[in-house]
Protein backbone atom coordinates (compact mmCIF):
# COMPACT_ATOMS: atom_id res chain seq x y z
CA UNK A 1 0.00 0.00 0.00
CA UNK A 2 2.44 2.60 0.97
CA UNK A 3 4.40 1.57 -2.19
CA UNK A 4 1.50 2.43 -4.56
CA UNK A 5 0.76 5.77 -2.57
CA UNK A 6 4.49 7.26 -2.65
CA UNK A 7 4.47 6.10 -6.35
CA UNK A 8 0.96 8.29 -6.64
CA UNK A 9 3.05 10.81 -5.03
CA UNK A 10 5.72 10.87 -7.68
CA UNK A 11 4.00 10.70 -10.56
CA UNK A 12 2.07 13.87 -9.24
CA UNK A 13 5.54 15.26 -8.56
CA UNK A 14 6.26 14.31 -12.31
CA UNK A 15 3.10 16.19 -13.14
CA UNK A 16 4.33 19.32 -11.58
CA UNK A 17 7.46 18.99 -13.29
CA UNK A 18 5.91 18.49 -16.68
CA UNK A 19 3.65 21.66 -16.10
CA UNK A 20 6.58 23.36 -15.58
CA UNK A 21 8.52 22.50 -18.56
CA UNK A 22 5.53 23.98 -20.58
CA UNK A 23 5.13 26.83 -18.79
CA UNK A 24 9.05 27.35 -18.74
CA UNK A 25 8.88 27.75 -22.77
CA UNK A 26 6.14 30.45 -22.26
CA UNK A 27 7.34 32.47 -19.46
CA UNK A 28 8.28 35.52 -21.76
CA UNK A 29 5.31 35.64 -23.34
CA UNK A 30 2.54 37.68 -22.68
CA UNK A 31 0.54 34.94 -20.63
CA UNK A 32 2.93 36.33 -17.76
CA UNK A 33 3.23 40.23 -18.45
CA UNK A 34 1.84 41.46 -15.47
CA UNK A 35 3.38 38.44 -13.46
CA UNK A 36 6.94 38.13 -14.59
CA UNK A 37 9.10 38.78 -11.77
CA UNK A 38 6.84 36.29 -9.34
CA UNK A 39 6.38 33.99 -12.55
CA UNK A 40 10.44 33.83 -12.81
CA UNK A 41 10.93 32.99 -9.40
CA UNK A 42 8.33 30.50 -9.40
CA UNK A 43 10.06 28.60 -12.46
CA UNK A 44 13.38 28.84 -10.66
CA UNK A 45 12.38 27.93 -7.15
CA UNK A 46 9.94 25.29 -8.04
CA UNK A 47 12.15 22.91 -10.13
CA UNK A 48 15.63 23.16 -7.85
CA UNK A 49 13.02 22.00 -4.99
CA UNK A 50 11.23 19.25 -7.09
CA UNK A 51 15.03 18.17 -8.06
CA UNK A 52 16.10 18.30 -4.75
CA UNK A 53 13.41 16.22 -3.36
CA UNK A 54 13.95 13.66 -5.89
CA UNK A 55 17.83 13.17 -5.03
CA UNK A 56 16.49 12.94 -1.10
CA UNK A 57 13.57 10.31 -1.78
CA UNK A 58 16.10 8.24 -4.13
CA UNK A 59 19.34 8.56 -1.44
CA UNK A 60 16.98 7.41 1.74
CA UNK A 61 14.26 5.39 0.05
CA UNK A 62 14.22 1.51 -0.52
CA UNK A 63 14.48 0.79 -4.41
CA UNK A 64 11.54 -0.17 -6.40
CA UNK A 65 12.14 0.30 -9.87
CA UNK A 66 8.92 2.02 -10.86
CA UNK A 67 9.72 4.66 -8.36
CA UNK A 68 12.66 5.14 -9.25
CA UNK A 69 11.93 5.44 -12.73
CA UNK A 70 9.59 7.93 -12.30
CA UNK A 71 11.63 9.59 -9.88
CA UNK A 72 14.17 9.67 -12.52
CA UNK A 73 12.09 11.35 -14.99
CA UNK A 74 11.09 14.08 -12.25
CA UNK A 75 14.50 14.69 -12.09
CA UNK A 76 15.54 14.78 -15.57
CA UNK A 77 11.85 17.51 -16.77
CA UNK A 78 12.59 19.70 -13.35
CA UNK A 79 16.20 20.05 -14.89
CA UNK A 80 14.83 20.84 -18.36
CA UNK A 81 12.53 22.81 -16.95
CA UNK A 82 15.04 25.12 -14.97
CA UNK A 83 17.55 24.93 -17.93
CA UNK A 84 14.90 26.44 -20.06
CA UNK A 85 13.66 29.22 -17.76
CA UNK A 86 17.25 30.50 -17.89
CA UNK A 87 17.95 29.68 -21.55
CA UNK A 88 14.62 31.66 -22.42
CA UNK A 89 15.50 34.96 -20.11
CA UNK A 90 19.42 34.83 -21.51
CA UNK A 91 17.61 34.67 -24.92
CA UNK A 92 15.88 37.89 -24.31
CA UNK A 93 18.69 39.91 -22.44
CA UNK A 94 20.94 39.20 -25.37
CA UNK A 95 17.89 40.46 -27.95
CA UNK A 96 17.60 43.46 -25.67
CA UNK A 97 21.06 44.08 -25.75
CA UNK A 98 21.54 43.57 -29.47
CA UNK A 99 18.32 46.24 -29.67
CA UNK A 100 19.92 48.72 -27.90
CA UNK A 101 23.69 48.47 -28.87
CA UNK A 102 22.21 48.47 -32.68
CA UNK A 103 23.05 51.61 -35.22
CA UNK A 104 21.32 54.61 -33.48
CA UNK A 105 19.98 55.56 -36.91
CA UNK A 106 18.76 51.81 -37.97
CA UNK A 107 17.25 51.71 -34.19
CA UNK A 108 15.19 55.31 -35.24
CA UNK A 109 13.89 54.08 -38.92
CA UNK A 110 12.51 51.05 -37.60
CA UNK A 111 11.62 52.09 -33.72
CA UNK A 112 9.56 55.09 -35.04
CA UNK A 113 6.60 52.69 -36.42
CA UNK A 114 6.21 50.98 -32.11
CA UNK A 115 4.06 52.62 -29.57
CA UNK A 116 4.64 50.70 -26.50
CA UNK A 117 3.47 50.92 -22.93
CA UNK A 118 5.08 50.68 -19.41
CA UNK A 119 4.63 49.09 -16.43
CA UNK A 120 6.15 50.08 -12.79
CA UNK A 121 9.54 51.79 -12.45
CA UNK A 122 11.15 48.80 -14.35
CA UNK A 123 9.50 49.33 -17.22
CA UNK A 124 9.66 52.84 -17.14
CA UNK A 125 13.60 53.14 -17.22
CA UNK A 126 13.53 51.58 -20.34
CA UNK A 127 10.89 53.66 -21.89
CA UNK A 128 12.99 56.38 -21.26
CA UNK A 129 15.97 54.75 -22.65
CA UNK A 130 13.67 54.40 -25.71
CA UNK A 131 12.71 57.06 -25.96
CA UNK A 132 16.31 58.89 -25.64
CA UNK A 133 17.66 56.66 -28.52
CA UNK A 134 14.84 58.09 -30.64
CA UNK A 135 13.79 54.14 -30.95
CA UNK A 136 9.49 54.29 -30.71
CA UNK A 137 6.80 56.79 -31.93
CA UNK A 138 4.83 56.92 -28.96
CA UNK A 139 3.59 55.38 -25.33
CA UNK A 140 0.97 53.99 -24.33
CA UNK A 141 -0.61 55.05 -21.24
CA UNK A 142 -3.81 53.37 -19.05
CA UNK A 143 -5.12 52.50 -15.68
CA UNK A 144 -2.36 50.86 -14.16
CA UNK A 145 -0.24 54.23 -15.32
CA UNK A 146 -1.93 56.71 -13.33
CA UNK A 147 -3.38 54.87 -10.59
CA UNK A 148 -3.05 56.63 -7.25
CA UNK A 149 -2.57 60.15 -9.25
CA UNK A 150 -3.98 63.53 -9.87
CA UNK A 151 -4.07 65.21 -13.03
CA UNK A 152 -1.50 67.57 -12.67
CA UNK A 153 0.98 64.74 -11.77
CA UNK A 154 -0.38 62.39 -14.53
CA UNK A 155 0.25 65.78 -17.41
CA UNK A 156 3.85 66.62 -15.31
CA UNK A 157 5.06 62.35 -16.03
CA UNK A 158 3.82 63.28 -19.72
CA UNK A 159 5.29 66.26 -20.02
CA UNK A 160 8.96 64.50 -18.84
CA UNK A 161 8.54 62.28 -21.57
CA UNK A 162 7.99 64.72 -24.03
CA UNK A 163 10.42 67.35 -23.33
CA UNK A 164 13.27 64.31 -24.00
CA UNK A 165 11.69 64.63 -28.08
CA UNK A 166 11.86 68.34 -27.59
CA UNK A 167 15.30 68.66 -26.95
CA UNK A 168 16.02 66.30 -29.62
CA UNK A 169 14.26 68.44 -32.02
CA UNK A 170 11.58 65.90 -32.85
CA UNK A 171 8.04 66.24 -33.32
CA UNK A 172 6.34 65.21 -30.04
CA UNK A 173 5.53 61.64 -29.10
CA UNK A 174 2.34 59.74 -29.91
CA UNK A 175 0.38 59.76 -26.60
CA UNK A 176 -1.97 56.90 -26.39
CA UNK A 177 -5.03 55.90 -24.34
CA UNK A 178 -8.08 54.02 -24.26
CA UNK A 179 -11.22 55.72 -23.32
CA UNK A 180 -14.52 54.71 -25.26
CA UNK A 181 -16.29 55.72 -22.41
CA UNK A 182 -18.03 53.03 -19.59
CA UNK A 183 -16.32 49.92 -19.00
CA UNK A 184 -13.47 51.05 -21.38
CA UNK A 185 -12.32 54.26 -19.57
CA UNK A 186 -8.71 53.78 -18.89
CA UNK A 187 -8.22 57.89 -17.48
CA UNK A 188 -10.81 57.26 -14.67
CA UNK A 189 -9.76 58.08 -12.46
CA UNK A 190 -7.92 60.94 -12.29
CA UNK A 191 -10.38 62.13 -15.05
CA UNK A 192 -14.31 61.80 -14.67
CA UNK A 193 -15.77 58.99 -16.20
CA UNK A 194 -17.53 59.70 -19.50
CA UNK A 195 -21.26 57.40 -20.64
CA UNK A 196 -20.47 55.49 -23.85
CA UNK A 197 -21.42 57.02 -27.34
CA UNK A 198 -24.00 53.97 -27.52
CA UNK A 199 -25.73 55.14 -24.29
CA UNK A 200 -25.68 58.58 -26.02
CA UNK A 201 -26.92 57.24 -29.22
CA UNK A 202 -29.72 54.99 -27.19
CA UNK A 203 -31.30 58.22 -24.94
CA UNK A 204 -31.48 60.41 -28.02
CA UNK A 205 -33.97 59.23 -30.89
CA UNK A 206 -34.11 62.83 -32.61
CA UNK A 207 -31.10 63.12 -34.75
CA UNK A 208 -30.53 66.55 -33.90
CA UNK A 209 -30.90 66.11 -30.20
CA UNK A 210 -28.25 63.27 -31.05
CA UNK A 211 -25.85 65.60 -32.77
CA UNK A 212 -26.10 67.88 -30.44
CA UNK A 213 -25.30 65.96 -27.54
CA UNK A 214 -22.38 63.70 -29.08
CA UNK A 215 -20.74 66.73 -30.15
CA UNK A 216 -21.38 68.60 -26.41
CA UNK A 217 -19.80 65.10 -25.33
CA UNK A 218 -16.80 64.56 -27.71
CA UNK A 219 -15.77 68.52 -26.70
CA UNK A 220 -15.63 67.06 -22.92
CA UNK A 221 -13.46 63.94 -23.64
CA UNK A 222 -11.19 66.16 -25.75
CA UNK A 223 -10.31 69.13 -23.51
CA UNK A 224 -9.69 66.16 -20.71
CA UNK A 225 -7.73 64.06 -22.44
CA UNK A 226 -5.75 67.45 -24.07
CA UNK A 227 -5.71 68.26 -20.07
CA UNK A 228 -3.42 65.61 -19.60
CA UNK A 229 -1.21 65.59 -22.38
CA UNK A 230 -2.69 62.71 -24.33
CA UNK A 231 -2.88 63.49 -28.41
CA UNK A 232 -4.35 59.87 -29.37
CA UNK A 233 -7.32 58.35 -28.65
CA UNK A 234 -7.91 54.74 -29.38
CA UNK A 235 -11.99 55.41 -29.84
CA UNK A 236 -14.43 54.84 -31.11
CA UNK A 237 -15.71 51.87 -31.09
CA UNK A 238 -16.76 51.35 -34.79
CA UNK A 239 -17.60 48.09 -35.06
CA UNK A 240 -21.42 47.12 -35.52
CA UNK A 241 -23.45 45.57 -32.88
CA UNK A 242 -24.82 42.32 -34.31
CA UNK A 243 -26.21 41.12 -30.99
CA UNK A 244 -23.53 38.38 -31.03
CA UNK A 245 -22.52 37.78 -27.48
CA UNK A 246 -20.02 35.01 -25.93
CA UNK A 247 -20.26 34.15 -21.83
CA UNK A 248 -16.45 33.54 -22.03
CA UNK A 249 -15.59 37.21 -23.78
CA UNK A 250 -14.21 39.16 -21.05
CA UNK A 251 -12.69 42.09 -22.87
CA UNK A 252 -13.87 42.05 -26.57
CA UNK A 253 -17.29 42.48 -25.13
CA UNK A 254 -18.58 44.27 -29.08
CA UNK A 255 -22.14 44.35 -27.93
CA UNK A 256 -20.94 46.30 -25.38
CA UNK A 257 -18.97 49.00 -26.70
CA UNK A 258 -20.79 49.42 -30.06
CA UNK A 259 -22.32 53.01 -31.22
CA UNK A 260 -25.21 51.17 -32.85
CA UNK A 261 -26.58 48.46 -35.41
CA UNK A 262 -26.94 51.21 -38.19
CA UNK A 263 -23.79 51.72 -39.79
CA UNK A 264 -24.86 54.89 -41.17
CA UNK A 265 -25.82 56.32 -37.60
CA UNK A 266 -22.61 54.95 -36.64
CA UNK A 267 -20.20 57.12 -39.30
CA UNK A 268 -22.61 59.71 -38.04
CA UNK A 269 -21.91 59.75 -34.15
CA UNK A 270 -17.97 58.77 -35.11
CA UNK A 271 -17.74 61.72 -37.44
CA UNK A 272 -18.97 63.90 -35.01
CA UNK A 273 -16.81 62.67 -31.94
CA UNK A 274 -13.78 62.58 -34.13
CA UNK A 275 -14.60 66.48 -34.81
CA UNK A 276 -14.46 67.29 -31.13
CA UNK A 277 -11.54 65.35 -29.88
CA UNK A 278 -9.82 67.09 -33.18
CA UNK A 279 -10.38 70.49 -31.91
CA UNK A 280 -8.43 69.87 -28.82
CA UNK A 281 -5.68 67.88 -31.27
CA UNK A 282 -6.58 64.49 -30.19
CA UNK A 283 -5.92 62.25 -32.69
CA UNK A 284 -9.69 59.52 -33.33
CA UNK A 285 -9.07 55.59 -34.28
CA UNK A 286 -11.22 53.73 -35.84
CA UNK A 287 -11.69 50.29 -34.86
CA UNK A 288 -11.65 47.85 -35.24
CA UNK A 289 -11.27 47.27 -38.97
CA UNK A 290 -12.82 44.59 -39.98
CA UNK A 291 -15.52 44.74 -38.54
CA UNK A 292 -15.93 42.87 -34.90
CA UNK A 293 -19.42 42.67 -34.25
CA UNK A 294 -20.07 39.63 -35.93
CA UNK A 295 -17.00 37.88 -34.54
CA UNK A 296 -17.74 35.65 -31.76
CA UNK A 297 -14.14 35.04 -30.33
CA UNK A 298 -12.04 37.21 -27.49
CA UNK A 299 -9.11 37.31 -29.75
CA UNK A 300 -7.22 38.73 -26.40
CA UNK A 301 -7.01 34.52 -25.97
CA UNK A 302 -7.75 33.00 -28.46
CA UNK A 303 -7.58 32.93 -32.56
CA UNK A 304 -10.67 33.98 -34.25
CA UNK A 305 -12.58 34.36 -37.91
CA UNK A 306 -15.00 36.48 -39.85
CA UNK A 307 -16.53 34.38 -42.14
CA UNK A 308 -19.16 37.12 -43.56
CA UNK A 309 -18.28 37.83 -47.47
CA UNK A 310 -17.07 41.19 -49.12
CA UNK A 311 -20.43 41.84 -50.15
CA UNK A 312 -21.81 41.14 -46.67
CA UNK A 313 -19.05 43.66 -45.39
CA UNK A 314 -19.17 46.45 -47.88
CA UNK A 315 -23.48 46.64 -47.30
CA UNK A 316 -22.61 46.68 -43.50
CA UNK A 317 -19.84 46.85 -41.55
CA UNK A 318 -17.52 48.51 -43.62
CA UNK A 319 -19.65 51.60 -44.55
CA UNK A 320 -18.30 53.44 -41.41
CA UNK A 321 -15.16 52.89 -42.50
CA UNK A 322 -15.01 53.89 -45.68
CA UNK A 323 -16.97 56.97 -44.84
CA UNK A 324 -14.68 58.12 -42.34
CA UNK A 325 -11.02 56.45 -42.54
CA UNK A 326 -9.70 59.26 -44.83
CA UNK A 327 -11.10 62.14 -42.63
CA UNK A 328 -8.44 64.52 -41.93
CA UNK A 329 -5.85 62.98 -38.86
CA UNK A 330 -8.17 59.67 -38.94
CA UNK A 331 -5.99 56.71 -37.20
CA UNK A 332 -7.24 53.33 -38.05
CA UNK A 333 -6.86 50.25 -35.86
CA UNK A 334 -6.30 47.12 -37.10
CA UNK A 335 -8.17 43.99 -35.29
CA UNK A 336 -6.73 40.63 -34.97
CA UNK A 337 -9.58 38.52 -36.37
CA UNK A 338 -8.64 36.86 -39.90
CA UNK A 339 -10.90 37.72 -42.63
CA UNK A 340 -11.41 34.59 -44.45
CA UNK A 341 -13.22 35.63 -47.41
CA UNK A 342 -9.61 37.29 -47.89
CA UNK A 343 -7.02 35.60 -45.77
CA UNK A 344 -7.62 32.37 -43.59
CA UNK A 345 -4.14 32.66 -42.59
CA UNK A 346 -3.09 35.62 -40.91
CA UNK A 347 -5.04 37.88 -38.89
CA UNK A 348 -6.09 41.29 -40.15
CA UNK A 349 -2.99 42.95 -38.50
CA UNK A 350 -0.16 41.78 -40.25
CA UNK A 351 -2.10 40.14 -43.64
CA UNK A 352 -0.45 41.46 -46.46
CA UNK A 353 -3.65 40.32 -48.89
CA UNK A 354 -6.06 42.60 -46.66
CA UNK A 355 -3.61 45.27 -45.41
CA UNK A 356 -1.35 45.93 -49.01
CA UNK A 357 -3.97 44.27 -51.11
CA UNK A 358 -7.94 45.63 -50.04
CA UNK A 359 -6.89 48.43 -47.80
CA UNK A 360 -3.85 50.75 -49.69
CA UNK A 361 -4.23 49.08 -53.06
CA UNK A 362 -8.16 48.97 -53.67
CA UNK A 363 -9.26 51.22 -51.81
CA UNK A 364 -6.84 53.51 -52.16
CA UNK A 365 -6.74 53.99 -48.14
CA UNK A 366 -3.26 56.24 -47.60
CA UNK A 367 -4.06 57.48 -43.74
CA UNK A 368 -2.34 55.85 -40.56
CA UNK A 369 -2.76 51.95 -39.84
CA UNK A 370 -2.17 50.98 -36.30
CA UNK A 371 -1.99 47.46 -34.82
CA UNK A 372 -4.76 46.08 -32.04
CA UNK A 373 -2.36 45.17 -29.47
CA UNK A 374 0.28 42.52 -30.07
CA UNK A 375 0.00 41.33 -26.92
CA UNK A 376 -3.23 39.50 -27.92
CA UNK A 377 -3.00 35.80 -28.09
CA UNK A 378 -4.52 35.87 -31.62
CA UNK A 379 -1.33 37.39 -32.91
CA UNK A 380 1.62 36.22 -30.72
CA UNK A 381 0.34 32.57 -31.05
CA UNK A 382 0.74 32.76 -34.91
CA UNK A 383 3.09 30.90 -37.25
CA UNK A 384 6.49 32.48 -36.57
CA UNK A 385 5.37 34.47 -33.34
CA UNK A 386 5.48 37.97 -32.63
CA UNK A 387 8.96 38.58 -34.47
CA UNK A 388 7.63 37.15 -37.64
CA UNK A 389 4.22 39.22 -37.06
CA UNK A 390 6.41 42.09 -36.85
CA UNK A 391 8.51 42.32 -39.85
CA UNK A 392 5.10 41.03 -42.00
CA UNK A 393 2.94 44.02 -40.63
CA UNK A 394 5.41 46.76 -41.99
CA UNK A 395 5.92 44.97 -45.17
CA UNK A 396 1.91 45.02 -45.53
CA UNK A 397 1.91 48.55 -45.27
CA UNK A 398 0.76 48.99 -41.49
CA UNK A 399 2.24 51.94 -40.23
CA UNK A 400 2.58 51.35 -36.15
CA UNK A 401 2.69 48.27 -33.69
CA UNK A 402 0.98 48.56 -30.78
CA UNK A 403 2.65 46.81 -27.68
CA UNK A 404 0.87 47.70 -24.51
CA UNK A 405 0.13 45.24 -22.19
CA UNK A 406 3.16 43.72 -22.42
CA UNK A 407 6.18 46.03 -23.12
CA UNK A 408 8.57 43.45 -23.40
CA UNK A 409 7.54 42.35 -26.91
CA UNK A 410 9.14 45.41 -28.51
CA UNK A 411 12.70 44.25 -28.19
CA UNK A 412 12.11 40.59 -29.61
CA UNK A 413 10.02 42.35 -32.38
CA UNK A 414 12.73 45.46 -33.22
CA UNK A 415 15.21 42.39 -33.00
CA UNK A 416 13.84 40.67 -36.15
CA UNK A 417 12.85 43.66 -37.89
CA UNK A 418 16.95 44.41 -37.41
CA UNK A 419 17.65 41.10 -38.42
CA UNK A 420 15.19 41.17 -41.48
CA UNK A 421 16.37 44.66 -42.68
CA UNK A 422 20.10 43.68 -42.83
CA UNK A 423 18.85 40.07 -44.72
CA UNK A 424 16.99 42.35 -47.26
CA UNK A 425 13.47 41.43 -46.35
CA UNK A 426 11.96 44.38 -45.46
CA UNK A 427 10.20 46.11 -48.06
CA UNK A 428 11.88 49.67 -48.54
CA UNK A 429 9.09 50.92 -50.60
CA UNK A 430 6.94 50.25 -47.90
CA UNK A 431 8.72 51.59 -44.98
CA UNK A 432 9.10 54.77 -47.09
CA UNK A 433 5.23 55.32 -47.39
CA UNK A 434 4.76 54.68 -44.14
CA UNK A 435 7.47 57.14 -43.04
CA UNK A 436 5.75 59.38 -45.10
CA UNK A 437 2.58 59.04 -43.67
CA UNK A 438 3.87 59.53 -39.98
CA UNK A 439 5.87 62.44 -41.14
CA UNK A 440 2.85 63.78 -42.27
CA UNK A 441 1.05 63.22 -39.37
CA UNK A 442 3.72 65.09 -37.02
CA UNK A 443 2.89 68.45 -39.20
CA UNK A 444 -0.49 67.94 -38.65
CA UNK A 445 0.12 67.72 -35.00
CA UNK A 446 -0.48 71.03 -32.67
CA UNK A 447 2.87 71.39 -31.09
CA UNK A 448 2.48 70.35 -27.08
CA UNK A 449 1.78 73.64 -26.09
CA UNK A 450 -1.49 74.47 -27.59
CA UNK A 451 -2.72 70.89 -26.49
CA UNK A 452 -6.05 71.99 -24.04
CA UNK A 453 -5.72 75.69 -24.52
CA UNK A 454 -8.09 75.86 -26.99
CA UNK A 455 -11.05 77.56 -26.46
CA UNK A 456 -14.81 75.65 -26.66
CA UNK A 457 -15.36 75.15 -30.60
CA UNK A 458 -19.22 74.61 -29.57
CA UNK A 459 -21.24 78.04 -27.91
CA UNK A 460 -23.02 76.91 -24.90
CA UNK A 461 -20.77 74.20 -23.70
CA UNK A 462 -18.69 74.49 -20.52
CA UNK A 463 -15.50 73.15 -21.68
Amino acid sequence: MWRILNLALGILRFAVALLLLWLAWQWRSPLFASMRPLAFAIFILVPVALAALEIIVWRSGARWRPKTVVGAATLLVAVLALATTLATDLHFRWMRYEVLRADPAELERLGRHFIVGYRGEANRRDLIELIERRAIAGIFITAHNVRGKDADTVRRDIDALQAIRKRQGLPPLLVATDQEGGGVSRMSPPLPRPTTLGEIVRAHGDPAARREAVRGYAVEVGHSLASLGINLNFAPVIDLDHGVTNPNDRYSRIATRAISSDPHVVAEVARDYCEGLRHYGVHCTLKHFPGLGRVFEDTHFEHASLSASVDQLARSDWVPFQALMREPGMFTMLGHARLAAIDGERPVSFSAPVVSGLLREEWKYDGILVTDDFSMAAAYETKGGLAGAGVSALNAGVDLILTSYDPDQYFPMLHALLRAEASGRLKKEALEQSDRRLAGVARSSPPPTAIGRSTCPLAGNSC
